[in-house]
């Protein structure tokens, strides 16, 4: 940002058919926040058999693990 803060961007994309399921952005986005992102997108359209991801903290965090 102009002032010098980070911000960080959680893009959920289904692979097969490239839609942007869920864009979040913040200044930071801990994993509680992520496995609420899924969470709601799972109660649209259920969960899913695989989660393909970078090795981002939020990604690594128990919380994901648990999810």
């Amino acid at each position: 940002m102009v002032d010098g803060r980070r911000f960080r961007i959680l893009c959920v994309i289904e692979d097969f058919s490239r839609e942007c399921l869920a864009t979040v952005v913040d200044n930071s986005i801990p994993g509680e926040r992520v496995a609420r992102e899924l969470d709601a997108i799972a109660g649209q359209r259920g969960y899913p058999c695989m989660i393909v991801s970078d090795n981002g903290t939020e990604l690594t965090a128990n919380v994901m693990l648990r999810w």
